[in-house]
Parts: C-alpha cells; structure tokens; sequence
C-alpha cells in the first residue's frame, strides 16, 4: 500500500509539474502570438481601422469577438468579404456599407495570422499619456541645462565687462593708497598717470611684449573673423515655424509612412517638393483629429475651403505658404533623384533622423567642404546598378574588390554642380 501511495504521489507531481510547465509555454507563446498580431494589424489593418472603438475609414475594432458571429465568421470575412457577403450571410451584408470604402480582401493571410490580429485587439490597451510633446511648428524647448553658442558668447561678454570694471576699481583704489601713503611720508606725488595713461607707459617700455601681446591679439581676432565668416549662410538648425504644424515624428515615426508618399518627386526630379495639401487629405478626408487635437487639421479644411460634415469643397481654396528649411544657393546644382534612386542614399544620411522630429530641421551645414567630403567617402553601388551598368562592364578593374567613391567617376569636378 506504501509503494502504491508513493506512485500515485510522483504521478500527481509528474502531472502538476506538465501542467505548469505548459501554462508557461502556452503565456509564453500567447506573448509572441500578441506580438505578431500587432506587427500584422500595423502592416495591414491600420490604414483604415484602429483597436479602439473610434471610427477612422472603417469601424473601430474593440470588442470585435463580442459583436461578430464567432472567429470563423471573421477569419471568413477578412479573407474574403466579398464572397462572404455573395452567400447571403445576414451579419455581413448588414455591415457592408458601413463606409464608402468597400473592405480590402487579405486571402493571403493565413487563420493562425488573422486569429494572431483578433488575439491583439482583443489584449490592447491605450498607451499611458507620456509628457506633452512641443506643439508641432514651434521650437523645441532644450532642458538639457547646456548653453548654446549665442547664450555662451554672451556670457563670457558680460563676465569679460564686469573685469573689465573691477579693474578700474582696483586701480582707481592704489591709486587713492598711494596718494595717501605719500602724503602721510611727505614724498613728493607722482604725476598721475591715469589707467590708459598706465597701460601706455607699460608698452612704452616693455615694447616687445606689447609686440608679442599685439601679434597674439591680431591672430585670434583674424581666427574668429574668418570662423564667423565661414558661418555666413549655414543654417544649420535652423527649425522655423510653419503655417500648419506638422510633426514627422508622428507621420513618418509612429504612423510609418514613407517618405516618398509625401515627396513624391524626390525618386522623380530634382527637388523633393513640398506635398501638396490634396496628399494631405488622402488621410485627413477620414482623420479629423490628432494628437494636437482638431486645431490643426482644420486648417487644412480651411486651405481647401472643405467641410468635413458633407464632405464637399467649396470654391475659394487658399494656398499654404510654408516656410523653407533647406535652401542651397542658386550657384548650386543638387538632383534628389540622382541621389535617392542612383545613389541609393537613405533620406536620413543628409536629412538626420526625421521620423523622430517633431519639428522639420536643417540637420547637416549643407556646405560645399560637406558635400565634397561625401563624394570622397561614399561608395557608388555599380554593382547590379543599371545606371552604371556600362561602367561596370568597361572598367572592371576599378572596381574589383575595391570601392569606387562619387570622387573617381567624377564627382568632385566643378561643372557637376557650377555651372
């Protein structure tokens, strides 16, 4: 009977040692399986619905599981409504012209995917609200507790008067003791000198200090002159403020849009091109309000004379004159697409990180010594690059395990930007 209990005792501990072992697995997994279905709503839901019950193009999907048939009936939909709606099905034919925009079929999704997505609504919760983001147009606010260089140049300014003032005092007090110090030795007072007077005497007969002390001066004032002068025309920094605020960091950041939707010409001409306000409203026809709230978007309506409630324009649109931030001179020839389709450069190697800016900056000085400096490092991608396609093929040792920079095929001559 002993024997028996201690069997049935490791059975039991055998059993409940399984059972937590796959609850965590099963937690474990359900972590991952939450992951997945975020990264797939984001790829392919998030254009038209979000995991709220707020209404974007289509319907908000909190609580989808509750007011749905079942799981099947939404793996069935997503995959393909229409055929859903074909068979007569009362549920899907009841929400078939919930908007204008009929629903996207996804048949190449698979049940475990769509399942993965429901899992993820079903689990989401709203971002706690993080500390108020700088209004989007107007200049950040650094609390780093580090000076810039206006405020910096001023401070060693005012320190450099008040010296300048102490000495005065100091001298004007020797003097006062050494007066006093004579009179009370009946020493005859020497001439009074006076501070410049002083300094005079002081160069008069220590000429080659005051030659040294002069040289130096000259120097660090011609190093400064030539410093400030180099500076002249780079904005570097600059982030003005515009008509209608506009924040990268949620569009291109958090919303994920790409560059080139916006900046359509960048991969087709020369400039990257300000997008115009229609763009805007391939988005903001459905999206009234943002994080700023409705301040800004209504802007846009205003522009383009549109009334969201009927959704009609009317006849007296406005233009935006935004406010440019990067702006070459016109002795210079710059091509995005060159760079953007041949070159392959990535918009943040000149432009910085914009998808974390609130607020459109100039990132790089966009000087000459810049660019040139480029042109030097950069490698050019022949290699299974059309456009040098005939290049690669003619001069096959330039390239042979060895990069060719923007430099050797040309890139530093004048006439490719002066001409």
């Amino acid at each position: 009977m002993l024997v028996n209990d201690k069997i049935i005792q490791r059975s039991s501990f055998r059993n409940l040692a399984s059972l937590v072992l796959t609850s965590v697995m099963f937690f474990s997994s359900f972590g991952a399986f939450a992951q997945d279905g975020e990264k797939l709503f984001k790829q392919n839901c998030a254009a038209c619905h979000v995991p709220t019950d707020k209404t974007v193009v289509g319907p908000g999907l909190k609580g989808i599981s509750e007011r749905t048939p079942s799981e099947k009936w939404i793996i069935d939909w997503v995959k393909n409504p229409d055929a859903l709606i074909a068979s007569g099905d009362a549920y899907a034919n009841k929400i078939k012209d919930f908007s204008p925009t009929a629903m996207t079929a996804f048949g190449f999704l698979s049940d475990e995917e769509i399942v993965s997505i429901i899992g993820y609504i079903n689990s989401y919760a709203p971002p706690v609200e993080a500390a108020p983001v700088a209004a989007e147009g107007t200049a950040e606010v650094s609390t780093s507790g580090t000076l810039d260089e206006g405020t910096l140049r001023n401070v060693l300014i005012g320190v450099g008067g008040l010296l300048l003032v102490l000495v005065f005092i100091l001298s004007s007090v020797r003097r006062s003791l050494t007066q006093l110090v004579s009179e009370k030795e009946g020493v005859e007072v020497p001439e009074e000198l006076g501070t410049w007077g002083s300094i005079t005497h002081w160069m008069g007969t220590h000429r080659g200090w005051t030659g040294v002390f002069l040289l130096v001066s000259t120097l660090i004032f011609l190093q400064w002159g030539v410093k400030e002068l180099m500076n002249i025309g780079v904005y570097e920094g600059y982030k003005p403020t515009q008509p209608i605020a506009f924040s990268h960091k949620i569009h291109a950041g958090q919303n994920g849009i790409n560059c080139v939707y916006c900046h359509t010409s960048a991969e087709k001409g020369k400039t990257a091109g300000i997008p115009s306000l229609n763009v805007c409203m391939n988005c903001h026809s459905y999206v009234s309000e943002g994080p700023s709230g409705t301040t800004e978007i209504a802007k846009i309506y205003a522009a383009l004379d549109y009334d969201p409630a009927t959704k009609k324009y009317g006849g007296n649109p406005t233009p935006v004159e935004w406010v440019r931030v990067h702006n070459l001179p016109d002795l210079s020839y710059f091509n995005h697409s060159q760079h953007v389709v041949v070159g392959k450069i990535e918009c943040q190697q000149c432009h910085g990180a914009v998808e974390e800016m609130g607020v459109a900056e100039q990132h790089s000085p966009l000087t000459m010594g810049w660019c040139v400096e480029c042109h030097r490092t950069t490698s050019v991608q022949v290699a299974d690059n059309a456009y040098y396609e005939d290049l690669h093929e003619r001069t096959p040792s330039w390239h042979d395990g060895n990069p060719v920079t923007v430099e050797k095929i040309g890139g530093l001559e004048c006439a490719k930007c002066h001409y």
